[in-house]
């Protein structure tokens, strides 16, 4: 399986990641790339950037060493409610919001009721596009609910490379469960490097030996394709209606 582009880059604005949008893309184009999404954390994350930061993506180019750029947020759940530390009107300008659970800004708990209903909630905001790293074994869900709302409401679920390599011990083990009944379910993912450093990006190596272990379709793949995310993201403007999208 061949992924053309990475929906999961942090750089140096979101306080703990070490290179910057230039040093990431021109690591995408060495390795073949055709877009990235640039996903820093969102603003309650310790270190990540302020609002501003994300009002003012507008002025990176579409286009850096080659390789298109989508401007995103890694969004923090904050709540079981699914709300997320981004206001609407910031939310209307990006491309990509991944919403994600954290530590930091949420408690980690074995309470499956309360995770599943954090993940569920976020979904159903019109804004979020991916589920992030959900294989966390400190927040456990209920898989089959959370892929029923995610297809429900055209969502992604993000398959992480990183959580099999450097981060969320244990994630090994979930990541397989999830990717597999999503297979079952027909529910689309989304491939993303979580890179912290340029070496990272486009690092897909566990991923995809996870996806080709389980025969995933490409056809559910967003990263198979820049046209798949095109596509996705005009089904979104007319959805939402979004300024920047």
């Amino acid at each position: 399986m061949k992924l053309v582009l990475d929906t999961h880059t942090h750089t140096i604005a979101s306080g703990h990641a070490f290179s910057t949008i230039i040093e990431n893309a021109r690591e995408a184009f060495r390795k073949g790339l055709q877009l990235i999404c640039i996903t820093d954390h969102g603003p309650e994350m310790p270190g990540g950037p302020h609002i501003y930061y994300f009002g003012n993506l507008k002025v990176i180019p579409e286009k850096i060493e080659g390789v298109e750029i989508l401007k995103g947020v890694e969004a923090n759940i904050m709540d079981e409610e699914g709300r997320i530390d981004l206001p609407e009107k910031i939310l209307r300008k990006l491309d990509i919001v991944i919403a994600s659970l954290h530590d930091e800004c949420f408690e980690p708990s074995e309470d499956v009721e309360r995770n599943t209903k954090a993940l569920i909630n976020a979904i159903k905001n019109p804004y979020v596009d991916i589920i992030g790293h959900p294989g966390n074994p400190i927040y456990p869900i209920d898989i089959e609910r959370v892929l029923e709302a995610a297809k429900e409401y055209g969502k992604f679920i993000e398959i992480n490379n990183s959580s099999f390599v450097t981060s969320r011990r244990g994630s090994e083990k979930i990541c397989p469960i999830i990717a597999g009944k999503a297979k079952e379910m027909g529910v689309r993912v989304a491939v993303g490097s979580d890179a912290h450093i340029c070496f990272d990006v486009g690092r897909f190596d566990e991923a995809i030996r996870l996806l080709e272990d389980i025969n995933m379709p490409e056809e559910l793949v967003l990263n198979t394709s820049v046209d798949k995310v095109k596509q996705y993201l005009q089904e979104k403007r007319k959805r939402i209606g979004g300024e920047n999208i």
